[in-house]
């Protein structure tokens, strides 16, 4: 199975890097952030992303829309301060481009200024773990 991993943050404290970064290391593909197409055709593409504004970024939609031929299903991880999830924006924007997107998800709630404090933390990351153990085999 052809698995791909990007990533978008505008954050300075990169909490959306961060999970990126540790799945790069779970499961050993390099994690790109968003302004690196897909090349070829990949089965799944985790798409890690945060939640600004009640919104995904523009450039989370401008990439899932250049790279729509070459995803075959998205998994949605996010994170975001208000602990809102992004899936239901994701696969919105998914379904406008056709794309498959997974019913499961991974959310975590993040740290901005002073909420959530230390988050994701060493529990999160473990709750990840599990969660990839499952979605990609």
């Amino acid at each position: 199975m052809k698995v791909a991993i990007r990533y978008y943050t505008k954050s300075k404290k990169g909490n959306t890097e961060k999970i990126a970064k540790h799945i790069e290391n779970k499961i050993n593909i390099e994690a790109l952030d968003v302004t690196h197409p897909l090349e070829e055709v990949v089965d799944t593409l985790i798409l890690v992303n945060a939640m600004y504004a009640a919104n995904i970024d523009k450039e989370v939609k401008e990439f899932l829309k250049a790279n729509k031929d070459n995803i075959k299903c998205v998994i949605n991880v996010n994170s975001a301060a208000s602990g809102a999830s992004t899936y239901k924006t994701v696969k919105k924007t998914c379904d406008e481009y056709n794309i498959p997107i997974s019913e499961k998800e991974f959310h975590t709630v993040a740290s901005w200024i002073f909420l959530n404090k230390g988050r994701p933390n060493e529990e999160d990351f473990a709750k990840l773990d599990k969660f990839l153990e499952e979605v990609i085999k």
